[in-house]
């Protein structure tokens, strides 16, 4: 059993710790409020620098959502590889049937759909308008087709070549071809923008860190005799910089906050528009926003941006103040 000094030392250390923990927390809830007033006191200007970083963040954070709602839809051309074959003139419908049987059943070929001759000239027929020229034709000029699908288990762009090479050596098929190099060529194009934007991201970023940091200057600038009475009664560094260090933690969530409104009213105005198109291609598309975890990493980062930005600010310039 501890004698009765010890314990008694005991919980007088761990009252102390407690009532400084407490003394702490104070301080940085009195900071966090006195920074927020400072800012509600000029709430025009306060809300012009939070929509410039609002703006920022929202750029870059809205390319990118414009790039995966594009990568969706290319994804779904690209789950619709199609391997057109056309077959010779004088394999009929018959022995088109029987051709198209015979592959459906080939492990590498998911499926595969016969157009007839006659049915090719149907659809012409209907697309193109040359009703009256093509009925004063003496004979269908269109070959069967068949329309093939690869099994996209392992498939990929080599495969894909192989299965062509191997159709078009087939005595049946008088030609065959695989075009979807435009899709990759857009997927290309994607991944040189999605660079693009994040290089965009970075200069908006230290855009952001430059806005906050000339901002918590002038607070630093108009505040300069307060500071200097402060250090004279003995205020620590750290004690004096909270304030501004919350000053930039409140414009980095103001404007992660207002950025995150630019993109969700953005695509709730773009939201029609894509439906009516969609359903022109009879398409299930719908445009995707920001998820919760996207929203909240919005948001974070501009807090983030807004604290660092300040940090440097207030190393830079609340030194560089001593009372005279």
């Amino acid at each position: 059993m501890k004698p009765k000094q010890t314990q008694t030392a005991e919980y007088g250390r761990k009252k102390s710790f407690r009532s400084l923990f407490e003394i702490w927390l104070l301080q940085h809830l009195q900071a966090i409020i006195f920074s927020l007033g400072q800012l509600c006191r000029n709430p025009i200007a306060s809300f012009l620098t939070a929509s410039v970083i609002g703006i920022s963040l929202a750029l870059p954070a809205g390319f990118f959502i414009i790039l995966e709602n594009t990568r969706l839809i290319t994804a779904g051309w690209e789950g619709s590889v199609e391997i057109t074959a056309f077959l010779k003139m004088d394999v009929d419908d018959d022995a088109a049937r029987e051709f198209a049987k015979k592959l459906s059943g080939q492990s590498d070929i998911a499926k595969v759909d016969l157009i007839t001759r006659e049915q090719a000239l149907e659809e012409y027929r209907q697309l193109s308008g040359y009703t009256h020229a093509l009925d004063a034709l003496d004979e269908n000029p269109l070959p069967s087709l068949l329309l093939i699908k690869p099994a996209l288990g392992e498939f990929s762009e080599k495969t894909a070549e192989e299965l062509l090479n191997k159709l078009q050596a087939v005595p049946e098929i008088e030609n065959a071809q695989y075009d979807q190099q435009w899709v990759k060529r857009l997927n290309a194009i994607i991944g040189i923008v999605q660079r693009i934007v994040l290089i965009l991201a970075v200069f908006l970023g230290i855009a952001v860190l430059i806005i906050i940091g000339n901002t918590i200057r002038m607070l630093i600038y108009h505040r300069r005799s307060e500071i200097e009475v402060a250090k004279l009664f003995g205020a620590t560094d750290g004690f004096i910089q909270r304030p501004f260090l919350y000053s930039g933690f409140w414009y980095g969530l103001f404007g992660g906050v207002i950025a995150w409104a630019l993109i969700t009213i953005s695509l709730l105005l773009l939201q029609a528009p894509a439906d009516s198109l969609a359903q022109l291609y009879a398409s299930n598309f719908k445009l995707i926003g920001l998820t919760i975890k996207d929203a909240l990493l919005l948001i974070l980062s501009g807090i983030l941006l807004g604290l660092i930005g300040s940090w440097i600010s207030v190393q830079r310039h609340l030194r560089a103040i001593e009372p005279a």
